[in-house]
């Protein structure tokens, strides 16, 4: 179990600090009235599929002594206007042209089942595209 500690700290802003002493801010986007002087909360869920689907690809390739150093992941979101939620979360992984021909679709299909993947909720679109870089 983790504990994370959300504090309220003005007009549309928030302090996360985990357990641990990690602090993320976060502000409510410009076009409901926040500032956007940090991620939404929002951003942060797309974040965090980012980093689950390196993380999660990187962990299965060190066990088969692949590397994937490098390795980057951009990411766009949509948003829904009603109800406001996350609508779209397009997902494009660059790997490094050195990973083998024979471990792409298993790559592929670890990244697809990494845990903030399969914590959102279905009717949200995710598409995830890999590139194998020249």
């Amino acid at each position: 179990m983790v504990t994370l500690t959300v504090t309220y700290t003005s007009s549309k802003q928030c302090e996360i600090v985990h357990e641990l002493g990690h602090l993320v801010n976060t502000d409510a986007p410009k076009d409901i009235g926040g500032d956007a002087s940090a991620c939404s909360p929002t951003d942060l869920i797309v974040a965090a599929l980012a980093a689950c689907v390196l993380t999660t690809v990187g962990m299965f390739a060190e066990r088969h002594d692949i590397d994937l150093i490098g390795m980057t992941s951009t990411v766009t979101k949509e948003m829904n206007a009603s109800p406001r939620r996350i609508g779209r979360i397009a997902l494009t992984v660059h790997f490094p042209a050195s990973v083998p021909d024979e471990m792409r679709a298993t790559l592929e299909k670890v990244g697809n089942g990494c845990p903030v993947k399969a914590s959102l909720h279905p009717d949200v679109d995710v598409p995830v595209t890999y590139i194998y870089d020249k």
